[in-house]
């Protein structure tokens, strides 16, 4: 698709200015469009890690950079700007999409030029085969996760029927799969679905096939901007029916267009953002968690200073590691190779290298000395600002917990820990 649709690129009117000898890193980013709202987050997340390696010295002198185009939230305009990162800029790192469907129609691309592909995004495809060539890194949790831990959620509740109301895209589907099959190896029952497209001009009639079966449950998968007049279409009906919330509605947008206080009580999980060395199993079984979040809290203090007072988005704490974690990987194959690895394959392997459980640790609060080890050829596993790290074969990262969560007064309030101890053959 690619390949075929370069004569669709134009170069931009100004190149971009980067510091001399810079290695640069590109990013698609959502910064128009219906997922606007989260694009100028996430890039503050990446201009901080580069501010914080550079003062650690870069790449043995060599300024790290950044070079942001706009997906314009998935649509056309998206994938002419995600075609000049690899064709016209030709960055050999590539952070982003933020979209599942974008980031899956370059995945050839990205395989045929051997680049390496760095996915922070919630809704990022899973890295599901091994290959010769291309390097794909995914940081937030799988679908499979997700929706263990939904439907451990619901069972814990004490629910015993749910179904789904769930966006086409490929992420929510996925999720809403995962949680229903799940959830009927845990021992429940799935009731009848229901599918939507997003941007419809009203869902009443999903609303109300999704609550006719009159499940315990009904999990609603979506982006915030259908989430919101989907609760509100809900809401005028009468509020038939229970809640259960995907992750991607843990976002202040999620408010701005819904009845007040007409999610508060509801529950729902995201990716945790506590260090695994922060939780504690706390029963035999494994199943009771406690954990604390004192890294995250830390990471968004010195966000907030740096940027006048702006907090983080959930996912600009993997947006920020992601950088990081290529920062590492170069300085770390130079160290020992002599070079930068210019394959993606090459560099994934370096990554899944550096996070072997054996490996000591390196913090992001200290790039500085972290650096300094990498460069001495010594590998470390990166403890950041959302996870321990820790890639499989695949380059996937493996997540332990999730976060469940709650409304109150438009607010979200963290709840116990989810542990993901759902069996897989392979996840």
């Amino acid at each position: 698709m690619g390949l075929a649709s370069l004569n669709l690129v134009s170069c931009s009117p100004t190149a971009p200015v980067h510091p001399e000898n810079a290695v640069v890193l590109g990013a698609l980013l959502p910064f128009s469009g219906s997922e606007s709202a989260i694009g100028r987050n996430l890039e503050q997340a990446m201009l901080l890690a580069i501010e914080d390696l550079n003062a650690a010295g870069g790449l043995d002198g060599r300024p790290f950079d950044i070079l942001s185009r706009d997906s314009h939230s998935g649509s056309e305009r998206g994938w002419n700007r995600l075609l000049e990162l690899l064709y016209v800029d030709e960055v050999d790192y590539l952070i982003g999409p933020e979209e599942n469907d974008l980031a899956r129609a370059i995945s050839p691309d990205v395989k045929a030029l051997d680049r390496f592909q760095m996915l922070p995004g919630y809704a990022a495809p899973a890295a599901a085969r091994s290959e010769a060539k291309g390097g794909l890194v995914r940081l937030a949790p799988s679908p499979f996760a997700v929706g263990c831990a939904l439907a451990k959620c619901a069972v814990e509740e004490g629910i015993d029927t749910v179904n789904t109301l769930a966006a086409r895209d490929d992420y929510n589907a996925s999720v809403s799969r995962e949680f229903t099959s799940n959830f009927v190896a845990l021992g429940g029952e799935l009731l009848p679905s229901v599918l939507f497209m997003s941007g419809e001009q009203t869902y009443t009639s999903k609303i109300e096939s999704a609550f006719e079966p009159h499940a315990g449950r009904t999990l609603l998968a979506a982006y915030p901007a259908t989430a919101s007049t989907i609760v509100t279409e809900w809401t005028v009906s009468g509020r038939p029916g229970t809640w259960l919330l995907g992750p991607a509605l843990r976002a202040e947008a999620l408010f701005a267009n819904i009845p007040a206080g007409s999610l508060d009580g509801y529950l729902g999980v995201s990716p945790s953002l506590s260090l695994r060395s922060e939780c504690q199993v706390m029963d035999g079984a494994e199943e009771t968690v406690s954990c604390t979040t004192e890294n995250a809290a830390a990471f968004a203090r010195r966000f907030s200073s740096r940027w006048s007072g702006e907090a983080p988005f959930p996912a600009a704490h993997f947006y920020y590691d992601g950088v990081v974690l290529i920062a590492m990987g170069l300085v770390y194959a130079q160290a020992k190779n002599g070079s930068i690895p210019t394959s993606g394959h090459a560099l994934q392997t370096i990554l899944r290298e550096l996070s072997n459980p054996e490996n000591d640790v390196a913090s992001w609060r200290d790039l500085k000395s972290a650096m300094t080890s990498l460069r001495a050829g010594i590998p470390l596993r990166y403890a950041g600002a959302a996870a321990e790290y820790e890639f499989d074969r695949y380059g996937a990262n493996k997540h332990y917990f999730m976060q469940k969560w709650t409304i109150e007064r438009e607010t979200f309030v963290d709840l116990a820990p989810v542990p993901v101890t759902c069996e897989t053959d392979d996840e």
